[in-house]
């Protein structure tokens, strides 16, 4: 076994411009965005889906108003898909005319506390809400809350077209989600949304993924055309939504099969685990900074098990040196200056977490060590308003949502 090489080093230029811009501002753990690398990406993503699919903003993976109004602009639409009853209430007063469908199926009293706090505002979501029904059970419980409310209902079908992580997966089954549907005049079917995310982490063997993305494609068509059977001539002339896709996947599709359009979120910010060969032409948008509490010279567990530490940094150069962080223990990888590394044998801390590296790497208390989130959608709600970087300076603070799930 040879012995891990020195990984040190300093901040890139990039890097050494984003320290500067923070060490203007309060010193504390804060989420950046990158405003420049962000608007490209979104004009990638735009440029990149197939002529005859619509784009919709996934909210979850930008929650922030300021991010998607962003996204909204740059793709030239009111689509957003929501995952949680808070976010779409947030979305609802501050972007009336938006177009919203569902990304998972909400209990029905989530979704009557939602038509309840829009009740009498410019947002009408018993008309601009797709509703996500993913069982004949839930397309029942919906059924009641229309006739209780007596308000009409758009549904959604979640269809199962491959990742097996719920969703109608038989035409018997969704038929009779159908005839639910149609046991009320005042439910409405409005379309199917089939998520692929699976076809992007199979394995890629010879004929794997190609398989995975012939049979959800084949599933889904097999729904629309089952469905479009049973209705017969109610079936709507226009408006239906027929959603697919996610951010490793988007690039996959095209108008000639069933769906008419894609969801994109976390791939314009592309936080770490997005970092994919389909997504090589996206830049890196977003970073967790932080500023160095402490350098403690030579890297020292605790009394009692230091010897532990000294072999440790005997064979592994890189854990020759401590530094404690402001904050920590987040769901993100440092990634400047290089060769910083949380310390598995100290172990994680929220508040002051140890990290190591070699004396190749230069950090004192006030120089700032970078991280990428391995996520978005959870990881931006941890540290207050946003922080745009503009490549120069922070330009801008964004609020994001209240924490939510």
């Amino acid at each position: 076994m040879l012995r891990p090489s020195d990984e040190g080093g300093t901040h890139d230029a990039y890097f050494a411009k984003l320290q500067r811009a923070m060490q203007a501002g309060p010193a504390m753990p804060t989420l950046v965005v990158d405003s420049q690398r962000f608007r490209a990406n979104l004009t990638k993503v735009a440029s990149t889906v197939s002529p005859g699919l619509a784009l919709r903003v996934v909210v979850k993976s930008l929650p922030s108003l300021e991010l998607v109004k962003e996204a909204l602009t740059a793709w030239m639409t009111h689509k957003v898909m929501v995952f949680n009853a808070p976010q779409l209430l947030s979305i609802a007063q501050a972007m009336p005319q938006a177009d919203v469908l569902l990304g998972k199926p909400f209990p029905v009293s989530a979704a009557k506390w939602v038509l309840e706090k829009t009740a009498g505002t410019s947002f009408n979501a018993a008309r601009q809400v797709q509703w996500l029904i993913d069982t004949p059970a839930r397309a029942a419980q919906y059924k009641e809350l229309a006739q209780a409310m007596n308000l009409p209902l758009r549904l959604n079908l979640e269809i199962d077209v491959g990742l097996h992580r719920g969703g109608l997966e038989s035409d018997p089954a969704l038929v009779d989600v159908l005839k639910v549907i149609q046991s009320h005049p005042g439910l409405q079917f409005s379309g199917m949304m089939g998520y692929d995310a699976h076809v992007a982490a199979i394995p890629d063997l010879p004929g794997l993924r190609r398989k995975a993305m012939d049979h959800a494609q084949a599933a889904y068509a097999a729904r629309v055309a089952a469905a479009r059977t049973h209705l017969g001539a109610a079936w709507p002339s226009a408006g239906l939504t027929f959603n697919t896709g996610g951010s490793l996947t988007y690039h996959l599709h095209d108008s000639t099969h069933a769906a008419n359009e894609v969801s994109v979120g976390s791939a314009t910010v592309k936080p770490l685990d997005f970092e994919k060969p389909s997504t090589a032409e996206l830049q890196a948008a977003s970073f967790i900074a932080t500023p160095v509490l402490k350098a403690m010279g030579a890297f020292r567990l605790p009394v009692g098990v230091e010897a532990i530490s000294d072999a440790a940094a005997w064979w592994d150069r890189n854990q020759s040196q401590a530094f404690a962080i402001h904050g920590g223990h987040w769901l993100a990888q440092a990634v400047s200056p290089p060769g910083v590394q949380a310390s598995s044998l100290y172990g994680a801390s929220s508040n002051q977490q140890v990290m190591v590296a070699s004396k190749t790497v230069s950090l004192q208390p006030d120089d700032w060590v970078m991280f990428r989130p391995r996520q978005s959608e959870a990881v931006f709600l941890q540290f207050g308003a946003i922080a745009v970087f503009d490549g120069e300076r922070i330009s801008a603070r964004w609020p994001v949502f209240e924490a939510s799930a």
